[in-house]
Parts: structure tokens; sequence; C-alpha cells
């Protein structure tokens, strides 16, 4: 890369040297005895480097390669000293934790664990090391002078990271602006695909740096997107494009993610998108093989009508290969450049100086259109304040060029960093491209490699935070994100790297950092200069085991994203590790402690172990030890205590551990402990006392407090602890108990959950954010005060399952004008069998309209969220009976959910509001809810009305849901209701859905069953004179009926005709419907599922007979891919089954004759037949569906369940590639005939078979031969017995065969003249005749399950199965099959196990002879 090169982060390194020469603790305990001179020497000669560093920094990037190879040399230098003295360092703890006695606790083992214990032996050998990183020290002073390196002054640090005051400036903002008609642009091509029934690919192709991602995340938010499509996706490809891995990030990338996870990944991501229309954004994509692609693109194809795929790439040929519809990314506009380059440099409150911005014109004209060459040019001109320094960085930044892209700013920004900051960024080069990071384990890993720099004020955590500020703020880390997962909603914050920052990071580690994400096959072996190691794939062990056997990279830190099953070789070469990560799937610790004296930090969460090794108390550098999700961990070692640099201890999801270790007011250092589990009192048996004088921060959680002496006074201390933010109390079970009568933790405390307390009462907690309180069954009042009191910050409150709370609070003084809870915004009350309303409100005043105020009594003023469950006795929403229906109760609410209340009568009353007209001034109106956007009620027994006043308005509802309300006929007023559900309603709230037309969307409508409704008696969810005024169609695209006979029948007026948009169709149930509905299938033009269940009187028959045409064909459901037809007893014919249809399960259908209708099969036969012949064998009138792939092209999946009167030969079209028949008995044959249809061939049988199609003369079929087709892929035939009789010829695509229960088969081959199929999951059972199998490698050599039972026929395995079954993940023989399973290096061995098998099987058979004379 022309132009300016990255300095190399090596300061730091010398830094870190001096600063552990310098330690106190070496001198304390006397670790260098007898090395002070060599010791002194080198304290002094670092300095001397350390001055001249920033001048040969300098003369490198110049291009000096003396200059370059110094700084490599020392880089070298100073990575072996700081090892020489961590081992100084440890040597000095060790001697500590042998004066507090771990020595006698330890006992035999420490010879062991400590094979240089010998003071005389360790100096020696260090001295020795000592000497020899003296002498290089010397060797490279001498050649500094030969260099002429000169001192330059270097800025103080700590007023570097002191610059607090900036507000991160995130250019998104400006990109929302500025790309708005790009967004425009590329949103309305994404819709306009809504009808395409092809896979749609659309790039957004330009530079790095452009905002090619941030506009596809514009895009992939826009609510017209998130609405329009049904499955959205987003991966990020980067350099990488293994289509296995690809296709498995993709489902894990989806919140409806398959759970078939032993299932291939290319075959997970097919049943993910299958009929759903989709859009996958596959960001940042490199890929140029064409063969990758179309692999890929074969498995996206089986979406929905109208799935797009949206790239974003720097390469349009990329594009061209894809063959993608392009959109080319122009430059930002200037303007925009202008305002982020000022909103990065000049602070939001400071007077933007004239000088300065006069200067940003030149500037923004370097850019060349980057926001991101912006946010970094802006970032370094924070720092600079007068005209000269900015005009030196003008100066100093190239102009972009297509060359170079934006990667000269980009260098610019990083060098201008502080020292240590660069080797904080740097360091990130370990992540692959677009991983998420923990920000928080960013920390701690900088902290465990050295990299932070002590200051005395400031722990290293908070510096780290502030290294990490800078930083973002500097654009090197964006999409910065909140979010709470697992373990009591643990919050983290997490980051990413843009991939030309990443490209910056690996420019300046080289080979330093590793980062595998690849297949095995792909990988190399890690260089002798990787020093910090990210795998995440599979086959983790082997990579390592292979790469140390044959060398000895110094690896500092090692993340294993991925599981490791097996064991770990070479262990002493993992002595240089200063953090690693393992996700263990073995129940033991692979490495050995002695040989990891230098470890930091120590990450084994979700691993399988069941306890750690009690000689890991000689970690005594360890800082972080991440145990959190460890399910099968039951104990901590019991010698903890010594492990004094303890710092951060993470416990949670730990649900086998029973108490914790003794002693841990040892750990003096530790800030972190998530979970702490008071066993019950002992020796061996931590008391929650010992945390007293712990200054414990973040979150903590309490298990087991009955078993805590003196709980109150403990738990109080816990509660005053200045830096906790979250506290959880968990009892066992409910018991009598006062722990928490008087608690009032201090103020910094924000949550509070607690579980199973025995109290009758709470003490005071005025200042939580948070409440939780659960099972705590004995629990009467919520609080007890004897003074007015109020909760100014607590946002959420959950009452779950408490059996006795009755009152909200008991206090001496009247509380009416107080509002209890003022900000309180989620409330959950759940199995509070004894409450019968909600709190009493005070008067207050609140918003009403455009200005104006109105009277609101509310005890929830700020209140949005809303949730009741189980609440037997509950029956009013204001504890003041009187009061209801005067003023507003809920102002703000905007989710209300109430699930079985079976006391519960009403909504509250609605007082009358103004609304603004149209015509200008307001109207009156009814609403006790004037902000609800989602209403979901469930069970709700005695629920009869809305409102006591009729006309009750819902001005802002957007989805309701109504679930087994029996006594609710009506529903209310709701203008934007777009989303409507009802279970188990009245047959009379049919009759109210017709107001909902003109917004509803999605319409689930599954009423009560009652006796069958005539036809003359169904009417039409559209009245007379609604349709009169209708004058467009409705927007619905789901509609889900049950028992809802007014759709259909004679005497129906079907209002098919406006539901033009309607995607997907689910009919259960229905009584009248006997035919095949002819108008509703000619309507719904854009309909792609259809499912029809349950409707006892179908039989499927034309009321009257259609002519044969094929034009009257395709007016029915011309776009439908996916049809369902479950439990109709009585069909005996489909209706015309559309060219578009790409999925068809059949199940519980015992009469029906043919998978579609048999005028279809007719017409189309005589049709194509006619052309060619004359004659029509008299045959043909018997065909009931003629050759199917025909009339199904596109058909792909095909399910037949409990079919018995299908007939003989069962036609299949070519396209199919997933084949599951099981229950069918009358089926005896499987034919594809490839190439089209043939001339029927004349049959003399009398059954209901179809004539077989004349396949080609070479390739003729016996009568019991099977032709499947070429493009199958899963076969599963179960409880057949006479179908597949004879030989099956397996395709070369097949990856499954499932046969199970079958009395004809005889023999599986593959087709001659073709590549034999590489199976993956192969399921024999129950086949009394099939005695051959393949005896072909290929057909084995992918295969992780195998099962073979009940098949006697088969005498043995094939010799290629047979030597393929050790690598089988998942196998089930009979124990006739089960052989040994050789490895390759015990191949060598298999003649002399033969020569004994066969020697062993001579003798039993003349034992069985001499046994019978």
């Amino acid at each position: 890369m022309a132009g300016l090169v990255v300095t190399m982060a090596i300061r730091p390194l010398v830094s870190m040297l001096m600063n552990k020469a310098s330690s106190s603790l070496l001198d304390q305990y006397k670790v260098m005895e007898g090395m002070e001179e060599q010791h002194k020497v080198l304290k002094r000669k670092l300095p001397a480097i350390l001055d001249v560093m920033t001048d040969a920094e300098e003369q490198a990037t110049a291009h000096r390669d003396g200059a370059k190879a110094w700084l490599q040399e020392l880089k070298t230098v100073a990575y072996e000293a700081n090892e020489v003295f961590d081992e100084f360092k440890y040597e000095a703890l060790r001697r500590e934790a042998k004066k507090n006695g771990h020595y006698r606790k330890l006992g035999f083992d420490v010879i062991k664990l400590f094979p240089t214990h010998n003071r005389v032996a360790f100096r020696y050998i260090m001295s020795r090391k000592l000497c020899l990183i003296l002498q290089a020290v010397e060797v490279l002073i001498a050649e500094m002078q030969v260099f002429g390196f000169k001192y330059q002054p270097q800025p103080s640090v700590s007023k570097e990271w002191r610059q607090t005051d900036y507000v991160i400036n995130d250019p998104k903002e400006i990109a929302s602006k500025s790309r708005d008609k790009d967004k425009v642009e590329v949103v309305g091509t994404l819709l306009r695909q809504a009808n395409n029934a092809d896979l749609a690919v659309v790039a957004i192709v330009g530079m790095g740096g452009l905002g090619k991602t941030t506009l596809a995340q514009l895009i992939y938010n826009e609510p017209g997107i998130q609405n329009h499509f049904q499955l959205l996706l987003w991966v990020c490809v980067s350099d990488t494009f293994d289509v296995n891995s690809l296709a498995k990030s993709i489902v894990e990338a989806s919140p409806k993610k398959n759970d078939d996870t032993n299932k291939p990944p290319l075959e997970r991501l097919q049943k993910l998108v299958s009929g759903q229309r989709y859009l996958l954004v596959l960001d940042d994509v490199w890929n140029r093989e064409i063969h990758k692609w179309e692999r890929l693109k074969d498995h996206l194809k089986h979406g929905g009508m109208g799935s797009v795929v949206l790239t974003t790439t720097r390469d349009e040929g990329i594009a061209k290969i894809m063959g993608a519809d392009t959109h080319i990314l122009r430059h930002l506009d200037d303007r925009f450049l202008k305002e982020i380059i000022e909103a990065g440099a000049f602070s939001s409150v400071e007077k933007k100086p004239a000088e300065l911005v006069e200067i940003v014109d030149e500037i923004v004209k370097r850019c060349s259109g980057s926001p991101l060459a912006a946010c970094a040019l802006g970032s370094v001109l924070r720092t600079k304040t007068t005209v000269k320094e900015w005009k030196a960085i003008a100066s100093r930044s190239s102009i972009c060029t297509e060359e170079t892209g934006i990667l000269p700013i980009l260098k610019l920004s990083y060098n201008d960093l502080p020292s240590h900051m660069k080797q904080c960024f740097a360091f990130c080069a370990v992540f692959p491209k677009d991983y998420k990071i923990d920000v928080a384990k960013l920390i701690q890993l900088w902290i465990a490699n050295g990299f932070i720099p002590e200051h005395k004020e400031d722990s290293l955590e908070t510096i780290g935070q502030l290294i990490f500020d800078e930083l973002a703020s500097r654009s090197f880390f964006l999409d910065i994100e909140k979010s709470k997962e697992g373990w009591e909603d643990y919050s983290s914050h997490t980051c990413k790297i843009h991939d030309l920052m990443h490209d910056i990071a690996m420019s300046v580690m080289e080979k330093e950092c590793v980062a595998v994400t690849m297949e095995l096959s792909e990988i190399e072996l890690l260089g002798d200069t990787a020093r910090h190691l990210f795998l995440s794939c599979e086959g983790t062990e082997g990579i390592l085991n292979d790469s140390l056997e044959k060398r000895s990279p110094a690896i500092q830190t090692l993340i294993c994203d991925s599981h490791v099953r097996s064991s770990l070789k070479h262990l002493s070469k993992y002595s240089s590790l200063h953090a690693l990560k393992l996700c263990l799937g073995t129940e033991s610790f692979p490495l050995k402690p002695k040989y990891l004296h230098h470890l930091r930090y120590l990450d084994l969460s979700y691993s399988d172990i069941k306890a750690l090794p009690e000689d890991i108390s000689i970690l005594y550098n360890l800082q972080v030890l991440d145990l959190s999700d460890c399910h099968d961990l039951e104990r901590l070692p019991r010698q903890m205590k010594y492990m004094t640099s303890l710092c951060h201890l993470y416990t949670h999801g730990c649900w086998k551990l029973k108490s914790m270790p003794p002693g841990l007011e040892n750990l003096t250092k530790l800030q972190s402990l998530t979970v702490f589990v008071a066993g019950v009192p002992g020796p061996d048996c931590a008391d929650v006392g010992e945390l007293h004088g712990l200054n414990i921060a973040g979150q903590l959680e309490l298990c087991q407090v009955e078993n805590v002496e003196k709980a109150e006074a403990k738990v109080a201390n816990l509660g005053n602890k200045k830096d906790l933010s979250q506290l959880t109390l968990r009892w066992t079970e409910v018991g009598n108990s006062k722990v928490l009568d008087k608690f009032e933790p201090h103020g910094g405390l924000q949550v509070l959950k607690i579980y199973s307390y025995g109290g009758e009462c709470m003490g005071m907690l005025q200042n939580m954010v948070e409440i939780h309180l659960f099972d705590c069954e004995r629990l009467q009042i919520l609080f007890s005060c004897s003074a007015i009191f109020t909760f100014p910050k607590l946002k959420v409150l959950i009452l779950e399952h408490l059996l006795g709370f009755e009152r909200w609070w008991q206090i001496d003084e009247r509380q009416e004008e107080q509002t209890i809870f003022p900000v309180l915004e989620k409330l959950f009350i759940s199995n509070c069998g004894k409450l019968v309303a909600l709190p009493e409100a005070p008067l207050l005043q609140g918003p009403c309209g455009e200005g104006g105020y109105t009277l609101v009594r509310s005890a929830f003023p700020a209140l949005k969220v809303l949730k009741m469950k189980e609440l037997e006795s509950f029956r009013r929403w204001d504890a003041v009976e009187e009061t209801q229906g005067e003023q507003i109760l809920f102002p703000r609410l905007e989710k209300l959910s109430v699930k079985d209340c079976p006391q519960l009568i009403d909504l509250p009353e609605a007082p009358l509001l103004q609304e603004p007209c149209s015509e200008g001034g307001y109207s009156l109106v009814r609403s006790a809810f004037p902000a609800l956007k989602v209403l979901k009620m469930k069970c709700l027994g005695s629920f009869q009305r809305w409102d006591a006043v009729e006309g009750t308005l819902f001005p802002e509802l957007e989805k309701l849901s109504v679930q087994k309300c029996p006594k609710l006929v009506a529903l209310p007023k709701a203008p934007k209701l777009s989303v409507l559900e009802i279970e188990d309603g009245k047959q009379e709230i049919f009759h109210c859905v017709d107001r909902y037309l003109s917004s509803l969307t999605n319409l689930t409508l599954k009423l009560e069953n009652i006796e069958t409704t005539s036809e003359a008696e169904c009417t039409s969810i559209v009245p007379v004179d609604s349709k009169e005024k209708w004058n467009q169609k409705s927007p619905l695209t789901v509609m889900k009926l049950r028992c809802c006979n007014s759709f259909f029948g004679a005497g129906a007026l079907e209002p098919w005709d406006y539901f033009v948009h309607l995607g997907e169709l689910v009919i259960n149930r229905c009584d009248v419907l006997i035919h095949w509905p002819e108008k509703v299938l000619q309507s719904l033009v854009s309909l792609k599922r259809l499912q029809i269940s349950y409707c006892k009187k179908l039989t499927g028959y034309a009321e009257a007979p259609l002519e044969p045409s094929a034009s009257r064909r395709s007016r029915h459901l011309p776009g439908l891919e996916s049809f369902n037809l479950y439990g109709c007893a009585k069909l005996v014919e489909m209706f015309n089954v559309p060219t578009s249809l790409k999925k068809m399960i059949i199940d519980g259908c015992p009469k029906l004759e043919s998978i579609f209708s048999k005028q279809q099969g007719m017409s189309d036969l005589v049709q194509v037949s006619s052309s060619s012949e004359a004659d029509v064998p008299t045959a043909v009138s018997e065909l009931p569906s003629s050759p199917m792939n025909h009339f199904c092209p596109c058909l792909e999946d095909l399910g037949l369940v409990g079919c018995g009167s299908l007939p003989a030969v069962l036609s299949l079209p070519p396209s199919l590639k997933t084949i599951y028949i099981t229950g069918c008995s009358s089926i005896q044959v499987l034919s594809c005939q490839p190439g089209g249809l043939q001339k029927p061939e004349a049959t003399t049988s009398r059954s209901r078979s179809p004539i077989m199609p004349e396949p080609p003369a070479a390739t003729a079929p016996t009568a019991r031969e099977h032709l499947l087709p070429p493009h199958l892929e899963s076969l599963a035939i179960v409880d057949c017995a006479g179908m597949l009789g004879g030989t099956l010829r397996l395709p070369a695509r097949l990856k499954l065969l499932c046969i199970i229960g079958n009395g004809g088969l005889t023999s599986l081959e593959f087709l001659s003249g073709e590549h034999p199929p590489s199976l993956e999951d192969l399921d024999l059972e129950n086949c009394s005749t099939l005695a051959s199998l393949p005896n072909e490698p290929q057909v084995y050599s992918s295969l992780w399950y195998l099962e073979i039972r009940g098949c006697p026929a088969i005498k043995k395995l094939p010799r290629c199965l047979q030597q393929q079954l050790g690598s089988i993940d998942r196998k089930y023989l009979d124990a006739c099959y089960k052989v040994t399973a050789f490895k390759p290096k015990t191949w060598s061995e298999i003649p002399r196990l033969v020569r004994e098998r066969r020697q062993a099987t001579r003798e039993a058979k003349k034992l069985r002879q001499s046994m019978q004379e």
C-alpha cells in the first residue's frame, strides 16, 4: 500500500517490560538474588531505548529498512524479556503463597507442581536467561547509536485517557439523510420482486468505506421492508466464502432457526427458507468462485415468491457472477462529509473557530466521498487545536484514489493514536471480520496481556473502558450495542470493527494474530510468530495438536470459539499463555496448571466440566475466571483463597454448585462475583460474611439464603455495597423469615430480585429502578410504612406467584394526592390469587390531544406495558370502585395482556376525551386507552364487554388477540387495527370483522364449533352496503379460519375478490365445504401457501363439470407454492393443481384417488398425446393422474401419509427433491419419466393403477423396478409393505434414505453410468427381503447417521461400509453387523485379526458339529 505506513505497536511492550522490572514484589521476595547487578543495568538501559523509539518509528514509516529491522528485533527481545520477568513475578507470588501456608495444603504434589522450587536451581536458570536478555539489549543500544536515532519527547499518557468530554459521533444519523435517495431506490427494487417466482439478487457496489453496510442496515430496518418480508436474515461473509459455514451462519441468524442441529447446514438452510418470502443480506462478499455461489443458491431458491438476496461488495464483477441487479453507491455529497468532520472535530458545546472551519473544506476533498474517512479525520482533528496542526493533517492525508481507497487516511488516524491505544486496537486483529466482540471481555483480554498502562488513581478496568471509549469515538469500533440475555438478563455491551479498520490492525500485527474460521482441510499449520489465536471451526484440537507437534509458537492468547471434545497434546507448549478460552465438551480440564503459571484470563463458560483440578489454585496470576453456564460443575477448588490476583469470578448458570470454598475474604482484589452459593455452615464452606470487606461491584446473586447465619445483618451489608448495582436473593423454599422486613439498601443499588422469601411484608425500597418478587407466598402487603412514600425511580415491577398478596401497601397517613409510581413503565403481575384490584390512584393532570390537559386518575401515569396473568380474584381496575369511568387510568399504556382472570367482567370505563377532527376543531370520544397499541386477552370466563358504554374507541390499537372469552360477542372500534386474532370465539363475532377490513393485514378467526350451518344460512363477512362503498382491495396477507362456515357455501356472498393480496390461507373445520370452491381458487391470485384441514364433508368433486381447458386451470392460484391437506376423510378428488406448486403434503385422506384433478390429468394428457398419436388407448380413461411431471414441473417436496386409495403406480416429476410416504398401502411402484410425457402404454390390469409411461428402450424397467427423480435428495418410505418390490436404484444426489417396514425390496443399487450418491443418513428397518447394499466407498463416505435393524436377508455389511463405521457419529446396528472400527494406524494389524477371527470361526464350527454328533 503506497503512502502512509502504519507504525508497529512496540513502545507499550518496552514500557511493560520497564514496569515489570521495577516491580516492588521482586525485591520483597528476593527473587532476583544474585542477579542484582544485571537487574540494575537493564533498568538503566531500557529508558534509553524508549527515548529514541519515536524517531525509530518515524524512520521505519519513511521506508528505512534498517530502522524497521531494528524495531522488529526490539519487539522479539521485548517479548522474550517480558516472559522472563513474568517468571520472576510468578516466583515471587509462589513464595508469598508458601509463606501463607499453601504448600501444606498441596502436600507432596508440590514437587510435581514446582520443579524449580529450589532457590539455587531457580537462580541458576534465571540468571542465564537474564544475561541473554541483557546481551540482546546491549546489541540493540549499539545499533541504535549507529542508526543515529534521536530523542523525541512523548506526551503524558494520563492526559490522553482523561479526555472524556466528547460525544461519540454516529455517522448513521447523517447517513440516513444523505443516503435517502439510495435507500428509496433499493427498497423499491426489493418490493418490485413481489411477484417474481425466481430468487432475485440485488447488489450494492462501492469502494470500501462508502457506507454500503450502513445503507443496507437502513434498508433492512425500513418499516416497509420489515412488513413485506416474512423472514429477514443478516450475515457478514467477508473473505471466507465456505458454503457450509455460511449456511450455518444464515440459519443461526434466524429467530426461526430449526433445531435439527445434526442435519447438514445446507439442509437446515433449505428448511428454514422453504416457502418463506425472505430477505437475506450477505454483507461484504468477496467470493469469485461461481460454483460456490451456485451451490448456495440451489438451496436458497426454495424460498417463497418475492424472495431477495441483498449483497454488498466492493467488486462489480462479483455482482455479475451472482447475477445481481446492481446499485452503484456514489460518493457522499461534500456537505454531509463536512457535517461528519465537524461533528467529530468540535465539541457540541464549544464554539467552532472560524479559522479552523475554513480548513474543513480542504480536508473534505481528501475523503473522496467516504463517510468513514470523514469520521477518521474528524476524530484526529479533535485533539488538534491550532491552524498549523490542522494544516499538517490536511497535507499528510493523501487524497483517496481508486487504487488506495481510504486506507491512507485510516492509517493516519491509527498513527495519531497514543502508543498504548495502538496496541489495544491492533490486538483486535485476533477476531474475525464482523465478529461481535464483548466489550468487557475485550478489556479483560487487554489487561491479561498487559496492554493497559497502570495509573495510581484508577483501576485497570476503568482505564481500559476509557481507552475503548476513545477508540470508539474515533470510529475504530462500530455498532456498539447493549444486550440483555442469559442469566438474570445479564447485560453486556458488544461492538464490531469495520473491515477496513480490521485490515489496518492486521497490517500492524502481521502474523502475530491468527483467526481460523475455515474448514480444517484449508488450514495451514500455525507459524512460529503466532501469539494470539482465535479458532472457530470443527477440529480445533487437531489444528492445535498438529501445529504444536512441529512448531513452538509462544502463544499468549488462545480463544477457542467452538467445542473442544477430545484431549490436547504437547501441554508444556502452552506455558506462555496469558489468556485462554475453551468451551469443553469433556468432564475434565485438559491442560496442566503447572504449565499455566502466567495465565491471567481463563474462560471455561458453557463447558461440560464437573470440577476444576485442585492444583489450579497455583495460578497465582489469574485475574479472570469465567465458569458461567457450566451446568454440571459441582464444586470449586478448595484452595481458591490463594489465588490472590483474582478480580472477576463468574459462576452464574452453575446450577449444581452447592457451596463456595472457604477463605474468600483473602481475595481482596475481587470485584465481580455473580453468584455466591451459601452452603451448610462447615469448615469446607465459605460464609457470606466473608464478602463483608470485599468491594463487589455489578451483579451479585446470593443463593440458599436459608443457610446464612445472622442473615439479616449480612444481607444488609450486601445491600450497602456502594458499587453493587443488582442484588438477587434466592431462598430454596419458602420458610419463616424476617430478613427483609427492615431492608433498606443504599441508593446505588438499582435492581433487586427476590425468590421464595418467607416474610409477610417488605422494607422500603424507594431507590430501586427494578423490583422482581417471585414465589414469596407469605407476602401479604407489598410495602409497609408509617408516612407517605413514593418510588421516584422505579421503572419495572414484577410480581409473580405471591399467593398471599392482598394489599399494595399499608401506611398510617392517607395517600391521596401522592403518586406512588410516577415513572413506572412495566408492570407484570402473575399468579397472585388474592389480589382484587390495582392500587388507589391520585387525581392528576395529563396531556390530551394536541395541547390542553384532561384529568387523569392513575396510579401509573407513565405505564407502557401491563401484563396480568392467573389472578383468580381480580375484578377491579381501581381500588376505589366509584371513581371508575371519570378519569383515565392508563394515559400512556401501549401494551396490555390479561390472561386467566375469571372474575374480570370488563375493561375500565372510558371517559370522554377530545379528538381532533379532520375539518378542524375537536370531537368528543370515549377511550380508556388513548395510547394502546397491543391488546391480548385470554381465558377470561366472565368478560362480557369492552366498556359499560357503547362506542368505546381504541384510537391507536394495532394488534388485538382475544382467546377463550366465551361471553364476548362484540369487538371494539379500532380504526388502525392491522392484526386480529380470535380463538374459540362466538359465531356472532364473525359479523364484527368487516369494520376492520380496510386496515387488517393478518386475520386469525377460530370460532366455536357448533352444529353444521346450512349453506342457506351463510352470510357474507362484508355486508352489501359496505360493498357498495368499497373502493379499494383489502390489505390482508394472512388469513387463518376455523369453523367459519359463513365464508363458504352457496348462500354466502363470498368476499374473496377483495383479498387480492392474500398470501397465506388456512381453512380448518369448515362443515359447509363440500366441493372445491372454484370462485375462491380463481380470486386469490397472490396466494403462496394454502392449508385445508379436518373439513369432514369435503369430497372435492366440482359442482358442475369443468371444461378441460388449460386456460381455465391456469386461473387457479397461479402463484401457489405450498399446499397442505390434513384429515379430510371423504375427499376423493383434488382441484387443478397449479404449475407453480413446490411443496405438497397430504395426510389422512384415505379415499383420495389421485393427488390432483382427474379432469386436469385427462385434459393435459389428451392435449399432449393428440399432437403425436391419433389413437389413444382405451385404458387412458382409467388414468386418474397420468404422468405427474407434466402438471407439477416445480414440485420439490412431496409428503403422503395415510392415503390408502392412491393408484398402484405413483408418477413423480423429475423436479422432486424430497419424498416422504407412510401408510399408503395401495402404492406399489414409484415412477419418474425424465424428459416429459411419453406415449402411454396399454395395460390389461383391472386395477385402478394408471398406465406407466414408456421409458426409453435402453433403460426399460422391469415390472418391479422403480425410476426415482434424478434430483432427489431425501427419500423416506415407512410402513408401505407392498411398495418398492425388487431393485431400487438410487439417484446421484440422494443424501437421506429411510425405508422402514417393507417386505418386497431386494436390493439397493446406484444408477449405471452415473456417480454413486454420497449418503449422509441411511436408515433401514424391518425390511425382511432386502439382501444387497451398494458396495461403493463413495456411498458411505459422508455418513453421519446409520441404522440397520431387522433386515435378516443382509448377512453382512459391504466391506467399504465396515471400514467406514469408525467415523460415523451415530450408528444403531443389529449385533450381527457390529465389527471393529479400524483406525488408519491399525490397518497393518488387519491381516492378523482376520486370521484370528477365521480360526475362531473354524473352531466354533467344529464344536457345533461335535455337539450334533
